[in-house]
């Protein structure tokens, strides 16, 4: 039977102690990251996905590097579809943290999102947050102090950005395809994809000769 004299998980002070020290570590160890809410535009109801994201509020708070070794996950390799990326990091935040700078001002977010985004100012790379782990530290005196937010590099999608950060708004300004063609003539652009694909089709037409016989038949047909 439980120790009837000691009762350590019952000591409230003693979890505000933790708590205090592990806030105050992270603010020493940690660096600024900004927090981006995903606000879903067009969510395809079939697929339960979302064609279309918006990224208009950024929380601004610390956060603490857990992967301090390198980047994590499958890293970068050549797929069939292309080359992907899939570092992974993980980031330590606690969870006084969250809730002050977060879910005070966002009661729907009490607990860090996947799907949501956070933004490294060291890294200057933009995470898509995968997974979150709630017993990273696991009940010091009968409580949880912090979440692992496991996060993977994110790849932009034409998703639109209005936080008010430049350096995060200007991710869609440089890459999202509405503004890349905003300053040019855009029938000239596609005038010049279509002689392009016609050069390509003209050459592989001098390399295949289809007109006495199929090449892969090894003269058979």
């Amino acid at each position: 039977m439980p120790n009837l004299f000691f009762n350590n998980f019952n000591s409230y002070s003693e979890q505000s102690l933790i708590e205090d020290l592990v806030c105050e570590s992270l603010s020493i160890y940690g660096h600024t990251v900004y927090y981006l809410p995903r606000e879903i535009v067009k969510k395809d109801e079939i697929w339960s996905e979302d064609s279309l994201s918006y990224y208009r509020t950024a929380f601004e708070f610390d956060m603490y590097i857990k992967s301090y070794d390198s980047y994590e996950g499958d890293g970068t390799f050549l797929s069939k579809f292309n080359l992907e990326v899939r570092d992974q990091v993980t980031f330590t935040v606690a969870r006084r943290v969250f809730g002050n700078e977060i879910a005070t001002q966002r009661p729907d977010i009490q607990r860090p999102r996947e799907g949501d985004l956070v933004y490294s100012t060291m890294m200057k790379r933009i995470f898509v947050i995968k997974y979150v782990s709630s017993t990273a530290i696991y009940y010091q005196m009968g409580d949880l102090q912090t979440w692992d937010v496991v996060c993977e590099v994110w790849e932009y999608s034409n998703e639109r950005f209005d936080t008010g950060v430049d350096e995060i708004d200007s991710i869609e300004t440089s890459y999202s395809v509405s503004n890349v063609y905003a300053n040019t003539d855009y029938e000239a652009a596609m005038l010049d994809v279509y002689a392009q694909n016609q050069e390509f089709q003209e050459a592989g037409a001098s390399i295949l000769d289809w007109s006495t016989v199929d090449p892969f038949s090894e003269g058979s047909v």
